[in-house]
């Protein structure tokens, strides 16, 4: 057999490509790139919208089961529980329907003292409702996706807050989803006022220390006068929050004689685990004017000593 027939490659056995801390290093320098070209130049932003808009079809398919489900089990609900259900909503009613008696009044006077003072109208709110889809995939995060995206003209930053008061911040939007952070996101802080003292502070979501869901007010001094069972509201000066929504109410107070500030447990007025109706709200900060630019000053003439 002539030399020149034979195969002279080296059998698959034998062969050998780049090695394994070459991929190593080459993968970790390409993740590199991505992360800062990411977070310099938003990248990624465009590929997750398209993305987003490709599987919604898919995520609204796979949701029908689930929702197929709940309304099975609302249906199968039990005659006791909502015999229970209807009384608990009467009671409220009735305590919206005296708290109503006295808000008209209120209004009114209120009205005629920012009249009285010259003070600038609040600003008007503008709302859309909302239904969450499911829960975000990852598992270190407090997020739920709607359904209301760009296309229904939902801005990020906006507030989110169910029939009990805030329960998160508006974090991304694509097309037609949209990503909010809860207020128990390890991310998120809200200004709040005590609706007992008139005391204000900064509420911070704590979800990994406190079980499900949690929020700690931090920041105040161990002599504060802060008890369990204070209420909590937004404050409305961060310009997002409209002042005056539930946001919490203090469980637990403890003031350690090493630290000078208290450690202040709260619980979160909304529904964090379970809501499935919001309303969006817009940000005030879009609604208030422009601050106007600075006047450039009058040339001052000198003129000279004759």
């Amino acid at each position: 057999m002539p030399l020149g027939t034979l195969d002279r490659t080296p059998p698959p056995f034998f062969k050998q490509g780049p090695s394994a801390l070459s991929k190593l290093m080459v993968c970790s320098a390409l993740a590199l790139f991505l992360m800062v070209a990411d977070a310099r130049f938003k990248i990624t932003q465009p590929v997750r919208s398209a993305m987003a808009t490709v599987l919604f079809p898919v995520q609204w398919l796979a949701m029908r089961p689930v929702l197929g489900v709940r309304t099975v089990q609302d249906y199968f609900t039990s005659l006791s529980t909502a015999l229970q259900n209807e009384e608990a909503a009467r009671r409220k009613l009735v305590m919206q329907s005296q708290r109503a008696n006295q808000v008209e009044q209120l209004t009114l006077e209120n009205n005629q003292l920012r009249k009285l003072l010259q003070l600038r109208d609040r600003l008007n709110t503008t709302t859309q409702t909302a239904e969450v889809l499911y829960d975000a995939a990852d598992p270190y995060t407090r997020k739920v996706i709607i359904d209301k995206g760009m296309a229904q003209h939902i801005e990020p930053g906006s507030p989110v807050i169910d029939e009990s008061g805030v329960l998160g911040q508006v974090t991304r939007v694509h097309p037609l989803i949209s990503e909010i952070t809860l207020v128990t996101d390890t991310e998120q802080a809200i200004p709040v006022i005590n609706t007992r003292t008139g005391v204000r502070g900064i509420t911070y979501g704590d979800a990994g220390r406190y079980g499900s869901g949690g929020l700690e007010l931090r920041y105040m001094a161990a002599n504060a006068d802060v008890q369990p069972g204070d209420l909590l509201t937004t404050s409305g000066v961060d310009g997002v929050y409209p002042p005056g929504i539930p946001v919490a109410k203090v469980a637990r107070v403890e003031r350690r004689a090493d630290s000078a500030f208290a450690k202040i447990v709260c619980h979160p007025q909304a529904r964090v685990d379970g809501a499935r109706h919001v309303m969006v709200l817009r940000p005030l900060l879009s609604q208030i004017p422009p601050r106007p630019a600075p006047e450039d000053p009058a040339p001052v003439v000198r003129r000279g000593r004759k």
